[in-house]
């Protein structure tokens, strides 16, 4: 959510803003709304003043015997209580065109966010380890897990499309790849554990930016709640209409969930193999801080979903987002992409937000800074500490074999019980 006020300060900057996200210009669309607001606001704070007055002066009138001027104070104190509620409905109404409207605009990029239209127009900041060499050509996760307990068939059978039911040896190494990231961000990187709800309100997921524009990438319960797209909606609302200690800041908090979305918007892509579901699991990582924190806090969100990958020994770059291919909420994102040899191609394994004051205003989170009487908005922060399922298809392509078998990355082994490779299940 933006603030009003800024925009009323300098309404050129907010539609420069805008423009950055190929966006119309808002500015006077949102002001003549906001002096419609306050015009009907301070007539209704008039008309109750003056009911107010004229209802003692009944009194007094009636004591001095002034019949005609009593009886002029309640005919005009009548008109008042008839008035006065048709008034403020209309100011309420305004006030949520106002808040629908700014509730629909996207957050606006920091000045280092490179203009562009699509992820053609990212830029590579760092890389990191050497893709590897194979004496055979390598194949996709799609053509070597299936053998190895990556059923796709099944997962089919039983709920559709973009399901995936993992067995054996392959559903170890999810939950393993799942537990060395969590243990990893918890004990060496300082996040809380937090084990969170699934499903969410209205307002939950109004707060992180999910609703109203993007309902059609959730999936929805008959008891009209939402399934979570990531933790990053149950955690950072965790301060939810909250005024937080200073002292506590800044928090840093983990999760791993099962994430559910629609992929409304991502027909004919991906639709082979174990990159795109419906149901995956993730380790998210949700900062929320002082407003001078969070670019640093950003780099350490990035060090520790990098830290993950560097570990498993899996190359990836560094990607800072464009205008056009950052998330409605964030002011600055940097991506991480994998090395998939199968593929010949980095892909996207993790997105590291830096959403300002947006997410806390929608969200009405807090902080009182030290010495002062007043509050302050605070900066929320989210990324993935890894992607599971993605983690797994980088994995299997960058650690398979010849003869059709997956080696263990190193790190994993404690958690894998000593295994050395997956072998196929016949």
């Amino acid at each position: 959510m933006h603030d009003i006020r800024s925009i009323r300060e300098n309404p050129a900057a907010f539609d420069a803003g805008m423009a950055r996200r190929s966006v119309e210009p808002q500015s006077a669309q949102i002001l003549a709304l906001d002096e419609q607001r306050r015009a009907l606001a301070t007539r209704a704070q008039e008309g109750q003043s003056r009911r107010n007055e004229a209802s003692k002066a009944i009194g007094k009138a009636m004591g001095q015997g002034d019949t005609a001027t009593a009886e002029a104070l309640k005919a005009e104190v009548a008109a008042l209580k008839e008035s006065l509620p048709a008034l403020e409905a209309e100011e309420k109404a305004v006030t949520a065109q106002l808040n629908e409207l700014l509730a629909a605009l996207p957050n606006i990029p920091v000045d280092e966010v490179p203009e562009g239209a699509d992820e053609n127009d990212n830029v590579e900041v760092a890389k990191w380890g050497t893709p590897g060499t194979y004496a055979f050509t390598p194949r996709e996760h799609a053509d070597i897990g299936p053998a190895l307990g990556l059923d796709f068939e099944t997962g089919a059978k039983i709920s559709g499309a973009r399901f995936t039911f993992l067995k054996g040896q392959m559903a170890r190494l999810h939950r393993a790849l799942a537990q060395f990231m969590l243990d990893t961000q918890t004990t060496a990187n300082g996040f809380m554990e937090c084990n969170v709800p699934l499903l969410v309100k209205d307002e939950t997921a109004y707060g992180t930016g999910q609703l109203p524009k993007f309902s059609e990438d959730l999936f929805q319960t008959t008891d009209g709640r939402w399934l979570i797209p990531t933790a990053e909606v149950s955690l950072t609302n965790a301060v939810q209409g909250e005024i937080v200690d200073n002292a506590e800041l800044p928090l840093r908090m983990t999760a791993l969930t099962p994430c559910f979305r629609s992929e409304a918007g991502a027909a004919g892509r991906d639709t082979r193999g174990f990159i795109r579901q419906h149901q995956f699991e993730k380790v998210e990582l949700v900062t929320v801080c002082r407003p001078e924190e969070s670019e640093a806090e950003h780099e350490k969100m990035v060090a520790a979903a990098e830290g993950i990958l560097q570990a498993l020994e899996l190359p990836y770059r560094k990607v800072l987002l464009c205008s056009g291919d950052m998330g409605a909420t964030a002011k600055k994102t940097f991506d991480l992409e994998v090395w998939l040899p199968g593929q010949g191609a980095y892909r996207e394994i993790s997105s590291i937000s830096n959403c300002g004051d947006f997410q806390a205003r929608r969200m009405n989170a807090r902080y009182k800074p030290e010495g002062s009487k007043k509050t302050e908005f605070l900066h929320t922060l989210n990324g993935s500490g890894l992607a599971v399922g993605r983690t797994l298809v980088a994995v299997l392509e960058n650690y398979q074999q010849e003869d059709g078998s997956v080696r263990v990355p190193e790190v994993l082994k404690p958690w894998m019980g000593g295994l050395e490779a997956l072998t196929p299940l016949r």
